[in-house]
């Protein structure tokens, strides 16, 4: 839960998802918009519709507006700019191992309920990692590559779905998705 974060863990992650992708991609456009090539960002459903707290949504938004902005810009230069947009796979990141190391020093009671959804949601992971990598390669070597590229299907069949309802129905039906916390505040 972002109450439980401070501004550094924010700016932390941002730094990784967001600025070093921004700051390697502009370091390398010269040489991309010369070769008429492609840029391919890494984002995710998280950049589409919010499900969790903490710096990995509002990085992975940030990917998909530079990458947009991005693709505009270069359209006029043979520049194909392509986002993949990845579901819930199974990484070491979003293992529940990691979540509850990461959550050790929050005592809350609401931690122990965090850390059993997202034991429930690793079950549901999908671990074939190729349903990304083969969205990368087409996005790198078709004749025309789409803007966005989802993979799997928690990505196809609900969060793409969710990020296009209006947003009160969206809330309801990810609280309803979402971990109880152990005890109202």
């Amino acid at each position: 839960p972002n109450e439980w974060l401070s501004k550094d863990d924010f700016v932390k992650v941002l730094d990784v998802n967001l600025v070093g992708l921004i700051e390697v991609t502009l370091s390398l456009l010269p040489l991309v918009r010369r070769a008429r090539g492609r840029v391919v960002n890494v984002a995710s459903v998280m950049g589409r519709i919010a499900f969790f707290g903490g710096g990995y949504c509002p990085s992975k938004y940030g990917v998909e507006a530079f990458s947009d902005s991005l693709r505009l810009e270069m359209r006029h230069f043979g520049v194909k700019v392509s986002i993949i947009e990845p579901g819930y796979f199974k990484t070491a990141i979003t293992g529940a191992e990691n979540l509850e190391k990461r959550l050790s020093t929050h005592r809350a009671p609401s931690a122990s309920a965090v850390v059993a959804g997202a034991r429930k949601m690793q079950k549901r992971c999908n671990s074939n990692l190729s349903l990304v990598t083969d969205c990368m390669e087409h996005a790198l070597t078709s004749r025309y590559p789409r803007a966005r590229y989802s993979a799997g299907w928690d990505a196809k069949l609900l969060f793409i779905p969710l990020s296009y309802l209006p947003s009160t129905l969206a809330d309801v039906i990810l609280t309803w998705l979402y971990p109880k916390p152990a005890q109202k505040a």
